[in-house]
């Protein structure tokens, strides 16, 4: 018998097409994982609204990318260590002890060619219709494999709170909200996503993040109308304000009785004269508690998101915030609001819009204090801190532990301060340089 016929013979065919096998079923769970993790849900989804059934199924095992990522590695391990095992003893009938080296030489071409690279290429290049094709058979090996995949979970979780990390039992392995937020850095960094776009994207997304003490008009800034002044008085003082509402309070500022607009205001006063040919004299009798309206309160550490929908469901624009005392601490309107998504919103009667930040030409910058530090960093794409501080005073104040005076000079953060303008125990003006 030619020994050459007793090497191929059945049994080393059988084997061969069983690799072969196997090499595709390892290609065919590389691709998947691949596809299913790169897939936009975004895209899958408008698909699954046109009747995709693949697209469907695509989004229903990504709800859960832990166990569909542990089902696919599992069926993927097993082809391969399968076909390796099949491999090295086919190779080492034919070569004797060499046959172990040329086994992992081979399998390891074949499977990095055709079971990884290959199938992982057209999965990136076509990762949406990938994900759709795969979708249901990947569907039915997840819901084979659960058993094993939850033993396996339970197994590592067990391990990784050995050395203190701690898995939510329903936690899931991708976050939307910074897979979105890393997504836009990303695309502006390639010049793919404007600055304006990324930062109103952010600015929405970081509502929910963020409380009314950070961006309201802090109380020694907010312009109010004393009760006990004379009509002509207060009527002079709205006429002048460049804010259409205006608090009103009685014998002391922490004590707001109504907030009052400036077009009632003008109305109930020449109902009071008695129109255009009236008794001017009449506006002595006029009290301004009778045209101003309740004030509405809102707790300091309320989140924007939330504070946004109070105002669109009350149909309010103007709140007065309080802290846990009571005491009055500023003011937020939806205007404050809405700024933080799209930017600075400016109108004839804000004079000071572009007043808070200046260019020198030595490439410096005059900064308001009053600023905050997310303003700052969105209009000049820096990353200072605001954790301790909502205004660049506020944090050189922190950083400082002191209130520094005119002519003080900082470094932190990489960034040089110095303080140009002081009234009493407030900075008023900095100049910054990045260093």
């Amino acid at each position: 018998m030619d020994p050459s016929s007793a090497l191929f013979d059945g049994a080393f065919w059988i084997s061969s097409g069983a690799i072969v096998v196997l090499l595709v079923l390892s290609a065919f769970f590389s691709g998947s994982e691949t596809a299913l993790t790169a897939a936009s849900r975004g895209k899958l989804r408008a698909q699954a609204d046109k009747g995709s059934r693949g697209a469907r199924a695509a989004l229903k095992i990504t709800e859960d990318n832990e166990r569909l990522i542990g089902s696919v590695l599992l069926g993927n391990n097993l082809v391969n260590i399968l076909a390796a095992s099949l491999a090295t003893a086919m190779f080492t009938r034919i070569f004797g002890q060499n046959g172990v080296v040329m086994a992992t030489l081979v399998m390891t071409f074949l499977v990095l060619i055709f079971a990884e690279v290959l199938p992982k290429t057209y999965a990136i290049i076509n990762s949406e219709k990938a994900a759709a094709w795969v979708a249901p058979v990947i569907g039915v090996v997840v819901t084979v494999f659960a058993p094993v995949v939850g033993a396996v979970r339970m197994l590592v979780r067990a391990l990784l709170r050995l050395f203190g990390v701690q898995i939510e039992a329903d936690s899931q392995m991708l976050a939307v909200r910074e897979e979105i937020a890393g997504a836009l850095q990303l695309g502006h960094s390639e010049g793919v996503v404007e600055k304006e776009d990324r930062d109103r994207i952010l600015g929405a997304l970081d509502l929910s993040d963020r409380a009314v003490e950070e961006i309201m008009l802090h109380r020694s800034d907010i312009e109010m109308i004393d009760a006990n002044d004379d009509p002509e008085a207060i009527l002079k003082q709205c006429l002048q304000s460049a804010h259409t509402r205006l608090p009103v309070f009685r014998d002391e500022a922490e004590n707001i009785v109504g907030i009052v607009h400036a077009k009632d205001l003008s109305r109930a006063m020449y109902e009071q004269i008695g129109g255009s040919g009236g008794d001017a004299s009449a506006l002595k009798r006029f009290r301004i508690t009778d045209v101003a309206v309740p004030p509405y309160f809102v707790p300091e550490t309320t989140p924007l998101d939330d504070q946004m929908r109070e105002f669109l469901r009350l149909r309010s624009h103007f709140g007065l915030v309080v802290d846990e005392y009571g005491s009055l601490q500023g003011l937020i309107t939806l205007e404050d609001i809405l700024e933080e998504i799209v930017g600075e919103i400016a109108d004839e009667f804000d004079t000071d819009a572009e007043g808070l930040q200046v260019r020198t030409d030595d490439g410096q910058f005059l900064v308001d204090g009053a600023m905050t530090i997310r303003d700052l960093n969105r209009a000049n794409d820096w990353s200072l801190p605001d954790e301790e501080a909502n205004t660049v005073a506020g944090l050189v104040i922190h950083e400082a532990q002191m209130i520094p005076t005119v002519g003080q000079v900082f470094s932190f953060h990489n960034f040089r301060f110095e303080v140009m303008e002081r009234e009493g125990n407030r900075v008023t003006r900095l100049k910054i340089r990045p260093l």
